[in-house]
C-alpha cells in the first residue's frame, strides 16, 4: 500500500522540483531595498496575494480561488522562455506559442487531472475573457509598475521606458479587471512623471 502512495505522490513532487526553476528567472524590476533583481516566483507570490487584497474592488463578481489558482501557474512557462518585460516591443504571439508548449511540457509532469486543470487555468489567464482572467491580468500588469512608483522608477528609467508607453500597455487591462486600481494609479503616474521616474 505504501509503494501505490508513493507511485501516485511522485508526480506531485517531480512538478514542485522542477518549478523551483522559475525562483532563477531574473525580472527587470528589483524588490525595493534589495540590489538585485526580482524572480518570476516572487512576483507570482506577489501579485496573488494583491488580488486576494484587491478581491473587493474587482470589476466583476469573482471566483477569488480561482484568480489565486491562475496568478500561481501563469509565468510557469517562463522556466523555458524567460521573461520579457510588459513594455517590450516584441511578437508577443511568437512568444505566446513558446510559453503554451513550456507549460504543456510542466504541467504534463503532473497527474492527468492536475495537467488539464492548470493548463486550463494558463489558458483562461491568456485569453482573458473571463471575470476571473481580468481581474488576475490587471494584478499582473499593476505589480511591476507599483514597485516602480515605489521606487522611484527604477526598471521604467533602466530600460527607457517612457510615460505614454506604460499608460499605453497598462491603462486597459487594469481598469478592465479593477477600474477603482486604474484610477489610483493613473495619478501615481501622472506624479511619477513630474518626478523624472521613467525613461527617454
Amino acid at each position: 500500500k505504501k509503494d501505490i502512495h508513493m507511485h501516485t505522490l511522485q508526480p506531485i513532487i517531480d512538478f514542485i522540483i522542477e518549478i523551483d526553476k522559475l525562483k532563477g528567472i531574473t525580472r527587470k524590476t528589483k524588490p525595493l531595498t534589495l540590489d538585485r533583481y526580482e524572480n518570476s516566483a516572487e512576483h507570482s507570490w506577489q501579485i496573488a496575494l494583491l488580488a486576494t487584497t484587491l478581491a473587493p474592488y474587482a470589476a466583476e463578481p469573482i471566483d477569488l480561488n480561482r484568480v489565486i489558482r491562475m496568478l500561481l501557474v501563469h509565468d510557469i512557462g517562463e522556466i523555458d522562455t524567460g521573461d520579457t518585460i510588459v513594455y517590450a516591443d516584441a511578437n508577443w504571439d511568437a512568444l505566446k506559442a513558446e510559453e503554451f508548449t513550456a507549460v504543456q511540457r510542466i504541467f504534463g509532469i503532473l497527474p492527468e487531472a492536475q495537467s488539464t486543470a492548470f493548463l486550463a487555468l494558463w489558458q483562461e489567464f491568456e485569453l482573458n475573457d473571463t471575470a476571473e482572467a481580468r481581474f488576475a491580468n490587471a494584478a499582473d500588469r499593476a505589480m511591476p509598475a507599483l514597485l516602480n512608483l515605489a521606487n522611484q522608477g527604477q526598471s521604467w528609467r533602466e530600460n527607457g521606458i517612457t510615460h505614454e508607453r506604460v499608460v499605453q500597455r497598462l491603462e486597459a487591462p487594469i481598469k478592465d479587471g479593477c477600474p477603482a486600481l486604474w484610477d489610483h494609479m493613473e495619478r501615481e503616474l501622472n506624479e511619477a512623471q513630474k518626478n523624472g521616474w521613467f525613461g527617454a
